[in-house]
């Protein structure tokens, strides 16, 4: 059976050093949580504290019912799977799956039976007396997840487990997990740095900044509705075009374009769309000049200057203030891209729809 996990008030403090602050959400048992945020913003840092491997300064962390705050790691029922791997080389596929089972001192016939049905499920079984130099990253990262998997925790933690891998290995690996903790049905908790695994795997999505909680939800809500600019410009590639201009009789103004938006008030705002919502066609309204192409497969982006046309580029999370003067991205088919030539004038729309508000000054989405 699956338990939630609940995250009240939880707060992370290295000397006066603020690593998390008043962290508060709870997930669904089974559920798949994946924390992100950019380097530094506290996500291992909350995850170890799942584990044990670091000590709260503040808050509660529940399994269920159960309170975890001063639970020794080895008796929280949680597994953990690090980036490194963290194989012990100089032992064979089959003792690095039965090594949990050994320090509980299970019974031999008791571990050979789980040692084999892991390796069945993880296609490991001709791998089994191998050791771990013998192996492929992704074999190697197969093992790490099948000695977590040995034990039948409650709780899976996993810290970047991919992020060794190469981009078509990690691509057959995320699926792989997706559909292997479907199957286990047990709570885990997942840290990436990389947007496609966020987006691919999670059920919800926690992002964090400098230690503060941005937003919770689905990753569709996050990417069409996000809280504030920080999340905006993180989740997505490319980020959310953020125009800036004004509010005036619920139509937004900035430089040479407009739009009908439902506005909460009037005055300066940041107008979120995403380079799809930028629709460029023979008919639209508006005209921008190709400064940049980026043609990546099935789909393009191409980078417009727009006349009298104020974008924020920052980089989310690292700086408070935007910046403006940049271009504005539209995404494209990819036959469209290479079609187009830099300094090539095109006409595009937005699609009112799927406009966003935020607040200039303190960056929180408007209505």
């Amino acid at each position: 059976m699956s338990v939630p996990l609940h995250f009240e008030h939880v707060g992370k403090r290295f000397g006066e050093t603020i690593v998390l602050s008043d962290v508060h959400f709870s997930t669904e048992p089974g559920e798949l949580v994946v924390l992100v945020g950019p380097s530094g913003c506290g996500k291992s840092t909350l995850m170890r504290l799942v584990a044990g491997l670091e000590t709260l300064s503040e808050g509660t962390i529940r399994a269920g019912d159960r309170v975890l705050d001063h639970v020794p790691p080895q008796d929280r029922d949680v597994g953990m799977v690090f980036q490194s791997y963290a194989l012990y080389p100089h032992i064979t596929v089959r003792d690095n799956l039965a090594f949990p089972l050994f320090v509980k001192k299970v019974a031999p016939d008791v571990t050979a039976k789980e040692v084999q049905r892991v390796a069945e499920m993880l296609s490991l079984v001709p791998l089994l007396d191998r050791l771990p130099k013998q192996l492929s990253g992704g074999q190697r990262q197969r093992v790490a997840i099948g000695r977590c998997l040995v034990r039948k925790p409650d709780i899976y933690c996993f810290d970047e487990p991919l992020s060794n891998l190469d981009a078509a290995l990690r691509s057959q690996i995320r699926v792989e997990l997706k559909a292997l903790q479907r199957e286990l049905g047990k709570t885990t908790i997942y840290v990436t740095h990389d947007q496609v695994e966020a987006m691919t795997m999670a059920d919800r999505i926690v992002v964090l900044h400098k230690g503060v909680v941005q937003q919770v939800g689905p990753p569709e809500e996050l990417y069409l509705r996000p809280n504030n600019r920080f999340v905006a410009r993180f989740i997505g590639t490319p980020a959310m075009n953020l125009i800036a201009g004004t509010i005036d009789a619920n139509r937004f103004i900035g430089g040479s374009i407009g739009a009908a938006v439902a506005a909460p008030r009037e005055g300066k705002v940041l107008l979120g769309v995403r380079p799809e919502h930028v629709l460029v066609r023979a008919a639209g309204r508006f005209e921008g000049t190709v400064r940049g192409i980026e043609p990546v497969g099935e789909a393009g982006y191409l980078h417009l200057a727009v006349d009298g046309l104020e974008v924020d580029t920052s980089a989310a999370g690292t700086s408070s203030e935007p910046t403006k003067k940049g271009l504005l991205c539209a995404s494209v088919p990819g036959r469209d891209a290479f079609a187009h030539r830099e300094g090539d004038v095109v006409r595009f729309d937005l699609a009112e729809d799927r406009l966003v508000l935020f607040d200039p000054d303190g960056g929180e989405r408007l209505g």
